[in-house]
């Protein structure tokens, strides 16, 4: 459920992605269900993210740590499912907000990054859009994360889900697109991103990451916690 048409070009003033739970362990044959929503929500993320990186715009990366240790996002039970799906991998700089919930803004300072970075059009996607998609967008939306004059965006064909129950997997992601839009969050597509962000003629680089730690900064510190190996 992409709603923007080609010829809905949007004017965006600071743009921002929060990339969410674009994990290894997503990709077990058996655990969330034997079909996913959405098969190229890999290609469509992929491209979102180059487009934001070529421009300038600011990255937010979130992971999913599980402390069940059935979990294939658990750290230290299944190392190798809590890291990053390598076409979704965080490049240096790019600041990794580590969560243990649904919603990407509890126990982090994902927050504060968004504000501090006054983004203004916060852009969703990434895994699953029933769940951790759902969660983060509908309390970035109570959170005023935008301020009010902002919009977040999901970018329906760059998240997906499972099966859950006796409804397919299809059913559930178009149902939970749906129950988002206009009510906490618009929802386009990425072709309507990337055409928009063409449009977007000055490359908005904000300054107001500093304070955060890279990508491999994170994983050395939890390697440190939980003597897990990490990506270099």
């Amino acid at each position: 459920m992409e709603t923007d048409s080609p010829a809905d070009v949007r004017i965006f003033s600071k743009p921002g992605l929060v990339l969410i739970d674009n994990q290894i362990g997503f990709t077990h044959p058996t655990h969330w269900g034997v079909h996913r929503s959405n098969p190229s929500y890999e290609e469509n993320l992929g491209h979102l993210l180059s487009a934001f990186r070529d421009r300038g715009h600011p990255i937010f990366h979130v992971a999913h740590h599980s402390t069940d240790p059935n979990s294939p996002l658990n750290p230290i039970s299944n190392p190798l499912g809590a890291h990053f799906l390598s076409f979704a991998e965080p490049h240096e700089g790019e600041p990794v907000f580590i969560k243990t919930v649904n919603s990407s803004f509890i126990g982090t300072t994902l927050e504060k990054a968004i504000r501090e970075a006054d983004i203004k059009e916060l852009f969703v996607a990434g895994l699953t859009t029933d769940h951790c998609v759902s969660t983060t967008t509908r309390m970035g939306a109570n959170l005023g994360v935008v301020g009010e004059t902002g919009e977040i965006y999901v970018v329906g064909d760059a998240v997906a889900n499972f099966e859950r129950g006796k409804w397919d997997a299809e059913t559930v992601h178009q149902v939970n697109l749906a129950s988002l839009d206009g009510e906490f969050a618009a929802i386009i597509s990425t072709e309507g991103v990337i055409r928009s962000l063409q449009n977007w003629c000055v490359p908005y680089i904000s300054t107001s990451f500093i304070e955060f730690s890279s990508y491999h900064d994170i994983t050395d510190d939890i390697t440190d916690a939980t003597n897990i190996s990490t990506y270099p």
